[in-house]
């Protein structure tokens, strides 16, 4: 059952990892998808036509404008967008730099922010969409073997980000909701069955439990606002 046939989608920091498997997620169900990253080249591999993929740097506006004309050219329109560029790199709080803190700021809630800006009017003009912000469990229930201090602190303006712009974009009937993940095994994460056991559920995540969420909010039309763990039971007991 392909249940978003006609849809238009836009993955963010899809080149890989999470974002690529829901790209293919999205498109598996009848998406019509573009592929954004960084590295162009990379995206450009993730899915054959008639998806697309361009190279976009969601910190720098330049980029993000002209990545997007690239795609209401290609699309028409976006119905579907899923911010999941980001960067995650442990460290204690006394080891962390102001410059350590504005790198993690740049791209997880800069690029969140101005990637978004440049989609919504696409969507107000078709009347509606679902915007997915990708956060972090460690945001509400932080650990103490991951030292991560600043790059919690810009994935929780993501969580924020998502509340205020529920409410703000509502009446234009867009849903912005966090999809929260725990520690999902990805070439960001080192060794993520050693922490296996944290999850209720007893293993650590796969990209395909992400990408099953994500589909999830992506067709939830009463969901708007709120913040989806995908993390085993990890942020809900011990």
């Amino acid at each position: 059952m392909s249940r978003l046939k006609g849809k238009r989608a836009v993955v963010t920091g899809a080149a890989q990892g999470i974002g690529a498997a829901i790209a293919r997620r999205l498109a598996q169900e009848g998406a019509i998808v573009a592929v954004l990253d960084l590295d162009g080249d990379k995206a450009a591999t993730v899915l054959p036509a008639p998806h697309v993929a361009f190279a976009c740097d969601v910190r720098d506006s330049v980029s993000v404008d002209t990545a997007f004309a690239n795609v209401k050219e290609a699309l028409g329109g976006v119905d579907v967008l899923v911010n999941n560029a980001g960067i995650f790199a442990p460290k204690p709080f006394l080891e962390s730099t102001a410059a350590d803190l504005e790198r993690f700021f740049e791209t997880n809630v800069k690029g969140t922010y101005l990637v978004t800006q440049a989609i919504v009017p696409l969507m107000i003009e078709d009347g509606g969409g679902s915007i997915i912000n990708v956060g972090a469990a460690l945001v509400e229930q932080a650990m103490t073997g991951v030292p991560a201090s600043a790059v919690m602190a810009s994935k929780g303006g993501v969580h924020a980000l998502t509340v205020a712009l529920a409410a703000e974009l509502a009446r234009h009937g867009i849903r912005v909701n966090t999809l929260a993940p725990g520690i999902i095994r990805t070439p960001l994460v080192q060794d993520p069955d050693s922490l296996a056991a944290i999850h209720l559920l007893g293993r650590v995540g796969e990209v395909r439990d992400t990408s099953d969420a994500a589909l999830y909010l992506a067709r939830a039309a009463f969901v708007t606002g709120t913040t989806l763990d995908v993390d085993g039971g990890y942020s809900h007991g011990r």
